[in-house]
């Protein structure tokens, strides 16, 4: 411990010394601070410390990563400022305070997926694999046939079989992973609406609840996009008028919006509702007039969003600048995943393919999804010997590439923010270089690194320099973000923040 002591000195000193920490304590690699004035803290005197592998500012907290041997690290410098440390909570809870409307808005959104992330993860990497096993035609397979006929695209190529077309023993797994993969995603609106009522203080049950009623079988499933805007939709009839019986299975906003409505119905009820029949009243008056909401505003409201969004690609993509569509509509594909609404791509992409024999909004898909999981390369690239956030990462990126993003934006990019703009940021000149290049696929595919398979192999040469795009644009980014302290500093330092005792 006694090597640390300099160093530790140095960096109390750095930091604008003890009257400048409002809150320390540590993780598995680093010294996490909250500062009364961060702009006091000298990044580059830090940094010069042998001991000192970089710095970065996020959610609130001036961070100082260390190494493994953080803790030794942490002892001396509480040793020699005689400072005592705080939970990891309470440093969180601090650095709130530093935070503007929307840093808080992304700090809750994270800490609602905490507790989700290691389901999503290994469903991430369950879907990634499945589509490697059913949707990657490989040549050497040979031709697909059905009923002893040779199948072709609608243009006319070759259709390859996938590996469950030729194994049975694939088949069957790809087959019983759908068991979890669709327990996870599918239903993800059951884990939000529960980890909603978890973060605030309610009745847990409730949310579960209310998530299941949401992804009911009763319901039409929200991939059936076309049957659904076909208006082929079952409804309940109330005489006066009637509620379309759609599910929201894998949607984010719908989940999250009904979920705090349920929170805050049942907070209010409690203040009104006498103790003795509390029990009784609060769940029934929270509860029912909470999914009647979810399915008569909030989930008509999005599909609305959906149908105009839907509309708005069609023509971007048929003008005459869809280059400039292609910029804009790369850029915001991973918000559109976030939000559930990126269901209605699949219409587009289907009618693209129906109309043309070909589509060129596809590829932009899979080109988002590999910026996305170059985001989280970055991030894995600049925090090596953080093996804490590394069980986290490497999966997630591993998923991305193979098509699945949420693991990705839900464990990593959403919660530092900078990771999810370099993505969206590397997306948008990919997508915009695809489109002008006029690659196009045959049909929906992998989305991610295999999905080059899918492509039109005249367009080959195109996709291969839109996906080196959207894989060097974020890491490069990234890098770029958090050494100059682009999108990962929160300040507001007029807010107070309860000192430490010595």
């Amino acid at each position: 411990m006694a090597d640390f002591k300099e160093d530790a000195q140095e960096l109390l000193d750095a930091i604008g010394g003890k009257e400048n920490v409002n809150a320390v304590t540590h993780c598995a690699t680093r010294m996490r601070f909250v500062l009364a004035d961060p702009s006091v803290a000298d990044k580059e005197r830090i940094e010069d410390i042998p001991s000192v592998k970089g710095t970065f500012t996020q959610a609130g907290q001036f961070q100082v990563i260390v190494g493994n041997r953080v803790a030794d690290f942490y002892n001396e410098f509480s040793a020699i400022s005689g400072l005592e440390g705080v939970s990891k909570d309470d440093v969180k809870s601090a650095g709130k305070q530093h935070m503007n409307g929307l840093q808080r808005v992304m700090a809750a959104l994270a800490e609602i997926f905490t507790p989700l992330i290691p389901a999503i993860i290994i469903g991430g990497l369950i879907l990634g694999f499945r589509n490697v096993l059913e949707q990657v035609q490989i040549q050497a397979l040979g031709q697909a046939m059905i009923d002893g006929q040779a199948q072709f695209t609608t243009a006319g190529e070759p259709v390859y079989n996938t590996i469950v077309n030729v194994s049975q023993f694939w088949s069957g797994v790809n087959a019983f992973l759908w068991l979890p993969g669709e327990a996870i995603f599918h239903f993800l609106p059951v884990g939000i609406a529960w980890s909603v009522t978890r973060k605030m203080g309610t009745t847990q049950i409730l949310g579960i609840v209310l998530g299941i009623t949401l992804v009911s079988p009763q319901l039409m499933n929200a991939y059936g996009v076309q049957d659904i805007l076909a208006g082929d939709v079952n409804q309940w009839d109330f005489g006066f008028f009637q509620l379309d019986m759609i599910g929201y299975q894998a949607q984010v906003i719908p989940a999250m919006l009904a979920g705090f409505l349920l929170v805050y119905l049942e907070k209010g009820l409690r203040k009104i509702v006498p103790e003795s029949i509390s029990m009784i009243f609060v769940p029934l008056l929270a509860l029912v007039p909470t999914i009647f909401v979810a399915h008569a505003i909030i989930g008509p409201i999005g599909w609305q969003l959906g149908i105009w969004l839907s509309m708005v690609v069609q023509w971007g993509l048929t003008g005459s600048f869809n280059w400039v569509f292609g910029f804009i509509f790369g850029g915001l594909y991973a918000p559109l995943v976030v939000t559930g609404l990126h269901h209605m791509t699949n219409a587009v992409d289907l009618q693209l393919v129906a109309d043309f024999d070909q589509t060129i909004l596809w590829p932009m898909i899979a080109l988002s999804n590999i910026a996305q999981g170059s985001a989280v390369l970055g991030i894995i690239l600049l925090h090596r010997g953080n093996e804490k956030e590394q069980q986290i990462s490497i999966p997630a990126m591993i998923s991305a590439y193979l098509g699945v993003t949420e693991p990705a934006l839900f464990g990593i990019n959403i919660k530092y923010v900078y990771p999810l703009v370099a993505g969206m940021i590397g997306s948008a000149f990919a997508g915009m270089t695809s489109v002008a290049l006029n690659v196009a696929s045959f049909n929906i595919g992998v989305g991610g690194l295999p999905g080059i398979l899918s492509i039109i192999p005249e367009y080959w040469i195109g996709f291969l320099i839109s996906m080196t795009i959207a894989i060097v644009v974020p890491v490069v980014l990234v890098f770029v973000f958090e050494k100059k302290g682009i999108m990962t500093k929160w300040e507001n330092d007029n807010l107070p923040i309860p000192k430490l005792g010595n």
